[in-house]
């Protein structure tokens, strides 16, 4: 070990007595400083995110320029000078000799690298608060920087060993480095060489995963292998030139050595995540999801195009990083691929495009963009594809929500991207549909009205209706979910037998339930006037038994959404105005909950308040509440449109959130406990006086679940206000309330990943934007320059004595 620490000292000391050296590692922070703070297309400063992602997607390919330029010299210089036969008299093995010229290659790959540590001080300096940023995950795009560039260091010093000219070593290192960083991957797109997997042979798709913070013993077994074959061919072409034995025991047991690592890394893996939140880090849910997959996932996301604002080059990074994730866990099930749908249409190609996308569920999102000219507008798609057995099941990536920054909604989305995946992979591989059944028989919401619910629902679920009198017992326990929306006429006793004895076999249950009688057609036909009563459903004694009552109220919300009204006429036409309807509440989720997390503002229309009662062994969770600005009105009570005319005090509205959905899980008691079967009953049962462990969602509004209906008779999207064109979150409501029933795996918990914002302060880049550009451009080299003097302070006082 002490001769190549003799070789490694020899040639630091040779390489950084020389000018070239300085020269050279300048030129590499200085073209580096100007892409990473002063160029706009990849400045850190215009990014706008606290963290280094611009430093170790760029350094890779000045590394194919610095490294080869540390490395020609190393064995070619040694060849064309003559002193390496005098090298050889030495007692030093090849080995050694190879061995210490690379330890020092590496060496100076990190000395060129230390002074960016400048750029880590600043992006902390600058964070919203100070010193938010990312550390462990930086330290950990460290660790991939250096892994490539021991990499690069092995090809460079291989291609020194081929030729005595070092302009040729150079060339050939940089042909080799580009060639292993970037051609495989160009490969893999001939489409005759599509299904080997080339790509997976380039340093590419190994260094993006490690880059991010995520050590992965394959991407490190990747990386010896290839440093530990090009070390070997060095060793190789020195031989052959000694004119040596060739095949010795050393290195064959060296090649046995590359082909263990690169066995054991292919049997068995594991994973470190570097990043403070483990945002890297895949659940056990995820991972049995992707190990379990039987049949081909074809991934396409459609989150692609020319130049993406940052906060969307974030998120179009992170559902690459995602896929990259569920990817190592599937056994190559998983493929997945960028395209911009868009590209090269234009006109009605275009338009047509945009539609067939649509039809597929991917919807486009027009941004304002500002260029040099100006702003221009851009149609992106924030949006996948999940495609398998015959299946596509879109996959929303961008989560909107009423009141967020949009760098809070990106954040949210980012967080959301595991749950959305795993969810729409696992909904399209698997065989068999789970079974979600709306009541009807009670004058429920019409099939148009539920039109978008049930069509939303189909992608993953088996959907109809159920009549509660026609069904069987045997029937009804085959369903998972039963979803009763917005009932208006009275249950018997024998569909409550049902619904209670439904649940205590371990039936699901969402309850959409207006207690109070009032419609907002019925006051515009009453000339603007209605009498809100209160409904006779027969239900609340089954309710209260399971630790709900649902009130004959109506709160009234000053958080609410407008409504069309005619406020006269002029020229023969009628003029309408959209005024705040206070009984048409929008709910913002605060709860942590999964079913709610993230979701936009909920639409209702006339819901009442919900007292959560104390029952044993069932645990309530509030998963939506009014706004603190609130009135609860009694009924009977006379609901007028004049009202609009006034505006509303808000001393009036003041008052704690008023609770409109409540979950339960645990274990119920029937309502027919100790009760004699009701009449009627033609089947055999026997009454199960509690439950199994089960759950159940109560909402006090029906209309929840209701889309609107155009004149024409066409359905809108649920959620959809064709009013104001605004889209709130009561389809995504629903579509999480299905996944939290029917799913016993826990996958909706997914939802409750955090991953912490971390922005730049803007005001301050405003400000002082020139002199952190001078200090991060100026600062590494004068660094440069330091070490420079102080080497040739000591080189001289060394030869002066």
């Amino acid at each position: 070990m002490k001769k190549v620490l003799s070789i490694l000292k020899k040639e630091i000391t040779s390489y950084l007595s020389s000018l070239v050296a300085y020269v050279t590692i300048g030129v590499f922070l200085l073209v580096l400083g100007l892409f990473l703070w002063v160029f706009p297309d990849s400045s850190i400063l215009d990014y706008g995110y606290a963290g280094l992602d611009s430093l170790f997607s760029t350094a890779p390919y000045l590394f194919m320029f610095l490294i080869p330029a540390i490395t020609m010299r190393s064995l070619a210089e040694e060849r064309k000078e003559g002193t390496f036969e005098l090298l050889f008299t030495r007692p030093l093995t090849d080995w050694q000799i190879v061995l210490g010229k690379y330890l020092a290659s590496v060496l100076l790959v990190l000395f060129a690298l230390l002074p960016t540590l400048v750029y880590y001080y600043s992006v902390s300096t600058l964070g919203t608060p100070q010193g938010n940023i990312d550390t462990g995950a930086v330290i950990g795009s460290y660790i991939g920087l250096f892994l490539l560039g021991a990499a690069f260091a092995a090809i460079g010093l291989f291609a020194s060993s081929v030729t005595k000219n070092q302009i040729i070593a150079f060339t050939i290192a940089v042909f080799l480095c580009f060639f292993f960083y970037s051609g495989f991957d160009s490969l893999s797109q001939l489409l005759s060489l599509q299904d080997l997997g080339l790509q997976n042979l380039g340093i590419t798709e190994h260094y993006q995963s490690v880059s991010r913070g995520v050590l992965d013993t394959r991407d490190l077994a990747y990386f010896i292998i290839v440093a530990g074959i090009f070390i070997w061919l060095t060793l190789f072409v020195i031989i052959c030139q000694r004119k040596k034995k060739l095949f010795t025991a050393t290195m064959l047991g060296y090649v046995g050595g590359l082909i263990v690592i690169a066995l054991v890394s292919i049997i068995t893996f594991t994973r470190f995540d570097f990043t403070t939140e483990k945002r890297y880090t895949i659940s056990p849910i995820s991972r049995q999801i992707m190990d379990g997959l039987q049949q081909p996932v074809k991934v396409t996301v459609y989150l692609q195009g020319g130049s993406l604002p940052g906060g969307f080059k974030r998120l179009q990074g992170a559902t690459r990083d995602m896929l990259n994730d569920l990817q190592a866990y599937s056994h190559r099930k998983l493929q997945f691929e960028f395209a911009d749908p868009l590209k090269n249409l234009a006109g009605d190609q275009q338009a047509q495009a945009i539609q067939e996308l649509e039809a597929k569920g991917v919807e486009p999102t027009n941004l304002s963009v500002k260029t040099d000219d100006g702003v221009s507008q851009m149609i992106i798609f924030p949006s996948a594809l999940v495609m398998a057995n015959g299946k596509e099941i879109p996959v929303k990536l961008l989560l909107s929500r009423i009141g967020l920054s949009p760098d809070e909604v990106l954040n949210n989305s980012i967080q959301n991207l595991e749950y959305a995946f795993t969810s729409a992979i696992k909904k399209a591989t698997s065989g068999g549909k789970p079974q979600i059944g709306f009541t009807e028989g009670h004058n429920e919401l019409t099939d148009l009205q539920l039109n978008d619910a049930m069509k939303s629902l189909s992608d993953g679920y088996e959907v109809g209706r159920v009549n509660l009198d026609s069904i069987t017992f045997t029937g009804l326990q085959k369903i998972k979910l039963l979803v009763i929306p917005k009932p208006d006429k009275k249950f018997t006793e024998l569909q409550k037998f049902k619904l209670d004895q439904y649940i205590m076999h371990g039936g699901r249950v969402l309850w959409t339930i207006d207690q109070v009688n009032a419609e907002l057609d019925s006051l515009r036909g009453h000339g603007g006037e209605q009498l809100a009563f209160a409904k006779q459903l027969n239900l609340d004694d089954q309710l209260f038994r399971y630790g709900i009552r649902i009130n004959y109220d109506l709160i009234a919300d000053m958080s609410c959404s407008p409504i069309p009204v005619s406020t006269g006429n002029v020229g023969g036409q009628a003029q309408i105005q959209m005024l705040p309807w206070l009984f048409y509440p929008i709910f913002m989720p605060v709860s942590k909950h999964p079913v709610v997390k993230n979701l936009d503002g909920i639409s209702s229309e006339f819901a009442s308040t919900i007292d959560v009662l104390d029952t044993k062994d069932v645990k309530k969770t509030i998963l939506l509440s009014s706004s603190p600005y609130n009135k609860k009105v009694s009924v009977p009570h006379v609901l007028s449109l004049q009202a609009l005319e006034q505006e509303p005090n808000t001393k009036d509205f003041q008052s704690t959130p008023k609770t409109v959905g409540v979950l339960l899980e645990g274990k119920f008691i029937s309502d027919w406990r100790n009760r004699p079967l009701p009449e009627g009953l033609k089947e055999q049962v026997t009454i199960q006086p509690e439950s199994q462990p089960t759950k159940m969602i109560v909402i006090s509004d029906g209309d929840i679940l209701k889309n609107q209906v155009g004149t024409d008779g066409s359905p809108y999207p649920l959620g959809y206000d064709h009013y104001t064109r605004q889209t709130y979150g009561n389809k995504n409501l629903l579509l999480n309330i299905a996944d939290y029933m029917t799913d016993d795996s826990g996958l909706i918990v997914l939802r409750t990943k955090e991953v912490k914002l971390r922005l730049l302060n803007r005001v301050r880049i405003r400000n002082e934007k020139m002199y952190w550009q001078l200090v991060n451009t100026i600062t590494p080299l004068i660094l440069v320059l330091i070490c420079a003097i102080f080497q040739h302070y000591i080189r001289k006082r060394k030869y002066a004595h």
